[in-house]
Formats: C-alpha cells, structure tokens, sequence
C-alpha cells in the first residue's frame, strides 16, 4: 500500500451565482469577497476548476495530479478501468438566496454526443432550509411534449411543476431528464457526476446588472426531458446510530447517512474512494496513523488504498458516498 494516502482535503471552489447569498460564508465558514456566493465546489474534475489539495504530504497537488500518479490507489481498480485519470463525482454546497433556474440535465448519451461530458445523474441533502422554503421536482400532472411546450410558451410553465415544501435532512435523487429548481431559501449539499451541462429552461424573466436574461436551452433541453419519470424522487432512509444507513445507490454512486455519537472503526469493502461530507457536527477521521478534522461544511476523501480507519466523535452527521 502507498504509504502517502491518508485522509485528503481540498480546498473549496468558490462561485458567485446572481442567485446565491451568504450561508456558505455564515453557516459553513467558506471564506471569500464574493458578494452572492451560490456554490461551493468541494471535489471537482471539472475542466478548469480541478481541486487543489489543502493539507497533508500531497498539499498544493491538483486532483488530476493525484489521479495521474496514484491511479487506482485513489480511486480503485474498477473505476480506474472505467474512469483513468478522470475523477467520477462533483462534491458541491448550494445556497439559494433566490430561486435558481428551471433546469434538467442529459444523459450520458447526449451528453458525450452534444458536449464530451458525463451526463448529469444527482442527488441533494437538505442541510438548511427556511420557513416555507421549496424545491421543484418533476411535474404534478402528467405532461406531454404539447403541454410543456404550451406552457412554456405562454410563461405558465410553473403551473405543471411539482413544488415540495423542504426541511433539513429531506433527501431527493435527480434523475436525468427530470425538470427541478432549488428554490430560495434552501442550502444542501449536492452529490453529481462530474458534468457542468445544465439546460435552464425557464429563468423567472430576470435579468443581470446589465439588464441582459441568462440564455436558456430549450432546443437542447426538449429532447433530454423525461415525461414518463415515476414520482420517486423523495429518499426515505433509515437514522439507526453509529452505522451507515442506505440512502441512494445508483450506477453512478451510493450514498449512506450516517450519524455518529462514539467512536467507531470502519472498514471500506469497496473498490472505491470514499468520500465524507459533514453535513452536522465535528468528527476526526484517522487513517494510517494521521488524524484530519471534518467540520460543517468540510468534505474529506479517503484513497481506496486505506481500508482500515476511525471516525472519532461525540456527534456528527456525514454524508458518506462511493463509487
């Protein structure tokens, strides 16, 4: 085993979005001047906003560097057949001091033929969400081709849409193809694959300091919408203590909540990374003889090469995923 692998973190990606607002700052001690901080990328491959490594022996390293050299020490066997020197997922906070656009992703079919990407397969965690806040979730009707054309048209398309009223530790799985929006007020944590393809389809009529619209997709987004997807978005999952609980598994990535009161040894099975997302609390994970504290708001990444560690804590909540 690579002696070098130990618990990895990164340091934050940073996005001013003309939606976003101040929790990443407030809640989450992300520290920046940005005035509207939308998002905050916590491991990304994504072209041009790659991850750069904030602590231990690989700090300052790029996470494409760290695939380059550790390959399948970092993200295992399997994935690195399938993946090389790609990193799969995209790790991300969300603040939506105003609602975000309407918007749906592709699949991996048209997104690899359209955009030389990985589709757009995701899924949210409600870490904090103010009285009667939203999110948009498919449609509360059945909806044909016409009928969404109509209302987009007619801008009443807010009319078909499903709107769920949200409260922390609500937990949804985006689908390709599914239409949603976060809506204001509502800051999550998303887990994706590793895709920056949005098609926005509806934008509330606003417009920038220039008083120009963001430009919306609908020819690219009217062959990539799902009509006929169930209403099965809404994760229910069981909170037993101290041991990992199923949240979502899907081809892309599998997801468990898990709560943390003691101190627990655990062991990764997979053929995987695993990834850490304190969504409550603080914990100190120890892998190799090195010792990382996670925060609120702090991800960590566990190389597949370690396959014993500790999860030191008197209570936190995490958010624990692999591929």
């Amino acid at each position: 085993m690579n002696n070098t692998l130990y618990p990895i973190k990164f340091k934050p990606i940073l996005k001013d979005k003309i939606w976003g607002g101040r929790k990443l700052n407030n809640l989450l001690n992300k520290e920046s001047d940005l005035p509207n901080i939308g998002e905050s990328w916590e491991i990304s491959d994504v072209e041009g906003d790659t991850s750069i490594v904030s602590n231990g022996s690989l700090k300052g390293q790029s996470l494409k560097y760290l695939l380059e050299n550790l390959k399948d020490d970092l993200i295992g066997y399997k994935n690195y057949k399938i993946f090389g020197d790609k990193f799969p997922l995209l790790i991300k906070f969300i603040d939506a001091k105003k609602d975000l656009s309407i918007q749906l992703h592709p699949n991996d079919k048209l997104a690899a033929k359209r955009h030389n990407s990985f589709g757009k397969t995701e899924m949210w965690y409600v870490m904090q969400a103010d009285q009667n806040s939203n999110l948009i979730v498919g449609f509360n009707q059945e909806v044909t081709t016409d009928l969404y054309l109509k209302h987009l048209e007619e801008k009443t398309l807010t009319e078909i849409l499903n709107f769920d009223k949200v409260n922390a530790g609500d937990t949804y799985f985006i689908g390709v193809g599914r239409v949603h929006a976060i809506g204001a007020g509502v800051m999550l944590a998303e887990i994706q694959q590793t895709s920056d393809v949005t098609y926005r389809v509806y934008d509330w009529d606003r417009v920038d300091d220039a008083g120009n619209e963001r430009e919306l997709h609908n020819d690219l987004a009217i062959d990539a919408i799902d009509f006929n997807m169930p209403d099965d978005f809404k994760v229910n999952y069981s909170k037993v203590k101290n041991q990992s609980n199923d949240m979502i598994s899907c081809p892309y990535f599998t997801t468990s909540y898990l709560e943390i009161t003691e101190n627990i040894k655990k062991e990764n099975s997979q053929d995987s990374f695993l990834i850490y997302i304190c969504v409550d609390g603080e914990a100190e994970i120890i892998a190799n003889g090195i010792s990382e504290y996670l925060k609120t708001g702090e991800t960590i990444l566990l190389p597949a090469g370690i396959k014993q560690y500790e999860i030191n804590s008197e209570k936190a909540t995490l958010l624990e995923v692999y591929v």
